[in-house]
């Protein structure tokens, strides 16, 4: 037996033994993908492109397995699930990764980024190529960042300027940026679950929340919420992760092809989602329930400074590096 194959089966082991490598029986290497949304979604259908184009050309070397909807780990278990190698693939919101690297928390702080254009500067920059392999001593490798969209705020009550936030209870991801993002605003954060979020806003348990057009439009929000205001004031993307044992463990050639059938991947993925949020804006509007709020410019900084102590509260575990790395981004 070679030294390759030797590695491999040893990242087996190490892993979980859940990794069909390569093995006597010259069995394919099954890589088990899992995510919390629907087929749908730009997530899901990334997850049915990789499977599709993988098995395609790595035939006999690769199967993918894909488990959508929280078929196999729910959010609260699919990290853990990674760490042991009971899953090889993840895409977990970037807000997930503040307990295992807090650099990360970058993308959580408010207007840091001016738009899409600017986040994607900074992800494919060395800096933000480099948050990828900064959890690699936890046994997490990045392979790359899917967009779902940038974050607009929405309420019962119309939002122009930081002040009309007050009061007003919204709903967040468990993060400790998003936490202080709300009580710099003088509102009340309040941790809720994705799939708790419609009756929340329904019942009057939350009053706001912050989404992407097309978790609004998919998750039915604009029905509940009389206002959305356009203020482009975050990104909630993922970071599709690997175990870093299982990854370093494949062979070379099948690691290499993997890698640029990812690149085109995440392509793909990303434009599905630039489309996908202004599809749904559209389709909201068309809806008539929700009135759409476009901030002037001379509006959106004073939003900006609103939120900056938030920046200065998270900058030593960021870095400020990283923090003007990522300003640096919105000059083109």
């Amino acid at each position: 037996m070679n030294r390759l194959v030797q590695r491999v089966i040893a990242s087996t082991i190490l892993v979980g033994g859940l990794m069909m490598g390569v093995s006597q029986a010259d069995e394919p290497i099954v890589i088990k993908f899992s995510h919390v949304v629907a087929d749908t979604t730009p997530k899901g259908q990334g997850a049915i492109l990789f499977k599709k184009l993988a098995e395609e050309r790595l035939p006999g070397k690769v199967k993918v397995e894909v488990y959508p909807n929280s078929s196999l780990y729910g959010d609260g278990q699919e990290m853990d699930a990674l760490l042991v190698g009971d899953v090889h693939l993840l895409a977990p919101s970037l807000a997930k990764f503040e307990h295992y690297q807090k650099k990360i928390q970058l993308f959580d702080l408010p207007f840091l980024f001016d738009d899409m254009a600017a986040l994607d500067r900074f992800q494919q920059s060395p800096a933000g190529q480099e948050l990828l392999k900064s959890m690699e001593d936890k046994g997490i490798t990045g392979l790359g960042y899917w967009h779902n969209g940038l974050k607009q705020l929405s309420a019962n009550k119309a939002l122009h300027v930081p002040r009309d936030a007050r009061g007003l209870k919204f709903r967040v991801q468990n993060s400790a940026v998003l936490d202080e993002q709300f009580k710099a605003l003088r509102a009340n954060p309040r941790k809720m679950a994705f799939a708790e979020m419609y009756q929340g806003l329904q019942t009057g348990v939350v009053n706001g929340a912050e989404n992407p057009y097309s978790n609004t439009y998919s998750q039915k929000i604009h029905e509940v919420q009389k206002y959305i205001t356009e203020s482009n004031h975050g990104a909630l993307d993922y970071m599709l992760i690997t175990n870093t044992d299982f990854w370093n463990g494949l062979p070379e050639d099948i690691r290499n092809e993997l890698t640029a059938i990812l690149a085109e991947v995440t392509v793909e993925v990303n434009n599905h989602a630039n489309e996908l949020n202004e599809r749904d804006k559209q389709s909201i509007i068309d809806a008539g329930t929700t009135e759409i709020i476009y901030l002037t410019p001379e509006e959106r900084e004073e939003w900006r400074k609103a939120v900056r102590p938030v920046w200065e509260k998270f900058q030593d575990q960021v870095t400020p590096e990283l923090i003007q790395a990522a300003l640096d981004a919105n000059t083109p």
